[in-house]
């Protein structure tokens, strides 16, 4: 199992002869809008994709949407739809998310089962996992989607959490499947108003605690209001002894993991 960094929440997942294109986030540096009207205002993203994403994209095989409703833009843009629908790259996404996608000229594979429940998926299996995306009135305003936990054959278990903060219901659902790699959001984001609305670095920390596998660290450094970067991150990782646990990847690198 390969999985590629790209920026933000895009990531590649790589099995086999499967190139998983995760929450495509495709536009050029600053092409986006700020995600705060105080404070950090910059537009958005902060920086460029890698310099080889665009040989990266020629490879993929599909897609895969945790969220994309009410404006989350950092998990499907407009790029990345004008893209999919130009290559007609199946995009696997919940039933609820399947309309809206379909509506945009999109090749809509929604998945049958949502909720914990396992579905057939590239020769394995995939269920998902609700998100917690905030928490008191902002949380009400948000898109939550889901996280998805994947089974391949001869695969390590990949759990790729969404967006979401350490909600009980993640807590048990870590604890329960083990998954043997997790993929999780640790740039801390939050609005003018409310608290966070994805993990940050304590709550990173505490869910590399409750997990025996690899924690892959993103949604860092690229997005106006995600305010945790890569450095604080990996030197708070060494500071609770979980350095060798917890992998903060840069934009464009790939990560090899074996099963067991």
């Amino acid at each position: 199992m390969k999985i590629q960094q790209i920026r933000n929440a895009t990531i590649i997942l790589e099995s086999g002869p499967y190139r998983v294109l995760v929450d495509p986030m495709l536009a050029g540096k600053g092409m986006l809008p700020p995600l705060r009207l105080f404070g950090a205002t910059q537009r958005n993203p902060l920086v460029e994709l890698p310099a080889s994403t665009a040989g990266d994209l020629e490879t993929v095989t599909h897609c895969l949407i945790t969220h994309c409703q009410k404006g989350h833009f950092d998990h499907l843009d407009r790029a990345a739809k004008r893209w999919l629908r130009e290559k007609q790259i199946p995009v696997i996404c919940t039933p609820h998310d399947a309309p809206y996608l379909a509506k945009r000229g999109l090749n809509v594979q929604p998945l049958a089962k949502e909720h914990q429940q396992p579905g057939a998926f590239l020769g394995g299996t995939i269920r998902t996992v609700r998100c917690t995306h905030g928490q008191g009135l902002v949380g009400k305003l948000m898109e939550h989607g889901v996280g998805y936990l994947i089974e391949l054959p001869g695969e390590p278990s990949v759990y790729l959490t969404g967006d979401t903060l350490l909600s009980p219901a993640v807590r048990e659902f870590v604890l329960h499947h083990q998954p043997q790699v997790s993929v999780v959001p640790a740039g801390g984001a939050r609005f003018d108003l409310g608290g966070d609305i994805i993990m940050g670095i304590e709550e990173t920390l505490a869910f590399a605690r409750l997990s025996r596998g690899t924690v892959v660290a993103n949604h860092l450094e690229a997005i106006s209001h995600c305010p945790t970067t890569r450095k604080a991150l990996r030197d708070a990782a060494a500071m609770a002894g979980l350095e060798g646990r917890i992998r903060v990847p840069e934009d464009g690198e790939t990560l090899v993991f074996q099963p067991g």
